[in-house]
């Protein structure tokens, strides 16, 4: 047995209530070197040998369902007698169904093209002289998260198609199925002669973890927090190492005057019901007044109806029925749930300066047939993604065809916007002459 904090430690370990912040400093530390050897070795296999490993991390899910949900519902009883709210119950939640798609997504993975080693771009220079650009793994990933335990084969199977070692630390709600996960990601990797460090996953719960983690300076690489606010805050805060992160989601609609009403009411419906406690969930509609009292009491009788609370500017009022008057609190807060923020503005300027002041520069959406109001639009809100005639539910890596995400970035450096395998690569220059010498 290795250390008591690495991913072959069985669900239900007395390391999860671990409390000395020295053993837990020494264990996380060593892990980290154990992950920076791992690094060394995934650096050298061919992408074949990596999706080798990934195939048969799809296929121990689906040949161990019965075990990740028993584990699950050990994490579930625990939550509900903790009285964890909802929306972070349903995340926590395993079922059959989701066990098919998690396995389905890391197979994805492997089918996709290896970014490790792609030329970015290449160019001779006049003096001969032959310059590449060439995609490369970063290192070593710490990636700290909470809830949903799809994030571990996720988060695995993204870092090991991108030749990375990770380390993982879940939510103390998800222990027992995130160790159930890792232990299978952990089998396929000593099946494919991979160095079974490649992946771990911190088990002590003790937060004291994450800051000997984000502060282990040239052994971990970079840090990608997933989750609320407070956590990526927290990691920050603390973090000595990069850290990849979007604090909020506060995602808008805009409709525009030359929107069609049906495709608008449509559309805006979607993106806040069809997933109100996810990232992308569209916060605030702001709707052009002249067509106001096209859209607005048929979306005001649609959220009615699947109890959507609505707090809305006085403008908006009379055309809602039943609407709260907002507070100044309400535009820009991330609601992640069955609410909304909705508002009349004079112009598409005035929308892009809503955007401006109140959004996260995550995902904004305009509802138009108008070419030129669609390119404003584009040109001017500077968010991760921008959506033109479509919900901003869609702001997904799986939906972008990366197979899945390791996180959504809503920095401008090094990665923005849901980052796939190639994202978690850097870059390094290959430069070839023939005896060139400069003087």
């Amino acid at each position: 047995m290795q250390s008591s904090t690495i991913s072959d430690v069985k669900p239900g370990a007395a390391n999860i209530g671990q409390t000395d912040l020295a053993d837990i400093t020494r264990d996380i530390l060593t892990m980290a070197r154990q992950a920076r050897q791992a690094a060394r070795q995934l650096a050298t296999l061919s992408g074949n040998v990596r999706n080798a490993a990934l195939l048969r991390i799809a296929d121990g899910i689906i040949a161990r369902k019965a075990e990740l949900l028993e584990a699950n519902a050990a994490d579930l009883r625990d939550a509900k007698n903790d009285n964890l709210a909802l929306p972070m119950i349903s995340r926590l939640t395993l079922t059959e169904k989701k066990l098919d798609a998690m396995a389905v997504s890391v197979r994805e993975i492997a089918g996709q093209t290896d970014p490790v080693g792609q030329t970015i771009e290449a160019y001779d220079r006049p003096n001969g002289l032959r310059v590449e650009k060439r995609r490369v793994p970063i290192g070593v990933i710490a990636i700290i998260y909470e809830s949903r335990p799809n994030v571990t084969s996720d988060a695995a199977a993204l870092c090991l198609k991108s030749g990375n070692a990770c380390i993982l630390r879940g939510g103390k709600e998800s222990i027992r199925s995130n160790q159930a996960i890792a232990e299978i990601i952990r089998e396929a990797l000593i099946q494919s002669q991979m160095d079974p460090n490649a992946v771990q996953l911190i088990t002590t719960t003790n937060r004291a973890a994450v800051g000997v983690l984000v502060t282990a300076e040239g052994l971990v690489d970079l840090a990608i927090p997933r989750g609320g606010e407070s956590l990526i805050r927290a990691v920050v805060d603390q973090a000595t190492i990069p850290v990849i992160k979007h604090y909020k989601g506060v995602c808008h609609i805009y409709i525009d005057k030359y929107a069609d009403p049906d495709m608008a009411v449509n559309v805006a419906y979607s993106a806040k019901v069809d997933g109100c406690a996810v990232c992308n969930t569209t916060e605030c509609i702001l709707v052009h007044k002249d067509i106001s009292a096209r859209v607005l009491p048929r979306l005001a009788a649609k959220f009615r109806e699947a109890k959507v609370e609505m707090r809305a500017d006085a403008r908006s009022q009379g055309l809602l029925q039943n609407a709260k008057l907002a507070v100044e609190s309400d535009w820009g807060a991330e609601f992640l749930d069955m609410i909304v923020a909705i508002k009349q503005v004079n112009s598409i300027d005035e929308a892009i300066a809503h955007i401006t002041q109140y959004g996260s520069q995550h995902t904004d959406a305009i509802i138009t047939s108008d070419i030129g109001a669609a390119n404003t639009f584009i040109q001017n809100v500077d968010s991760a993604s921008v959506m033109v005639n479509a919900s901003t539910r869609w702001a997904d890596g799986f939906e972008y065809g990366l197979g899945a995400e390791i996180g959504i970035s809503t920095d401008k450096l090094h990665a923005r916007g849901p980052m796939g395998a190639a994202d978690l690569c850097t870059y390094k220059f290959i430069v070839t002459g023939n005896g060139h010498i400069r003087v």
